[in-house]
């Protein structure tokens, strides 16, 4: 960058959903169609992102613990990830997609779990007071369809996929509930449509926030 020349802030995106809504799967896909787009892209994940972020991933994933504590594990990692990945990124003007946010710390441990949403409030403002994400992307699936994809994948599933479908829909209910709070930022997709139309509205709505 030459010197006078200002180089404007990055964008962060978020993508969102109960677990089997199929939104990982998508993330590659946006990734490559912004760098496409000549951005500089940093693809991370929550919670992890970091390596004490990465530590703190296997114990929440594995590890039964108080649902406050989990809570306040979340947003440590939360804290270290964006002190050391997203804030610098976004400041150097790289576009930063992140698996989950602390939407997801919203729906899945105050919808899910029942932590007081006061307390997930507070956490919030004091982690990232002045940072929410440009765009967040919901995959919204019902429960029974995300169980059933989840089952297909055949896999050995951490403590949060083995919950009862009951609580994967209050989850769900809560990232609509947080979406409804935050039209202009989070854009709800139905998940279960083909591939290809799903891929086509990340890219609309991604290019919209592009320009």
């Amino acid at each position: 960058m030459s010197p006078g020349e200002y180089k404007s802030r990055g964008k962060f995106i978020t993508f969102e959903g109960i677990d089997g809504a199929g939104k990982s799967s998508h993330m590659a896909d946006a990734v490559a169609f912004l760098a496409d787009q000549g951005r500089t892209v940093l693809s991370t994940r929550e919670p992890g992102g970091t390596p004490l972020g990465e530590k703190l991933r296997e114990l929440l994933l594995h590890q039964a613990m108080h649902l406050e504590t989990e809570a306040l594990l979340l947003f440590a990692a939360r804290r270290e990830h964006l002190e050391r990945v997203i804030e610098p990124a976004l400041e150097r003007g790289d576009w930063v997609i992140c698996d989950r946010f602390s939407d997801a710390s919203y729906a899945y441990q105050s919808g899910g779990r029942g932590l007081d949403r006061v307390k997930f409030a507070q956490l919030e403002q004091w982690v990232h007071p002045h940072l929410q994400p440009d765009l967040t992307l919901l995959f919204d699936l019902p429960s029974a369809i995300a169980a059933r994809r989840i089952v297909a994948q055949a896999r050995d599933l951490d403590r949060f996929e083995r919950e009862r479908t009951d609580f994967h829909e209050r989850v769900r209910q809560a990232y609509l509930e947080r979406a409804a709070a935050a039209p202009q930022r989070i854009r709800v997709i139905d998940a279960d449509q083909a591939p290809e139309v799903i891929r086509k509205l990340i890219q609309d709505t991604i290019a919209r926030h592009a320009s």
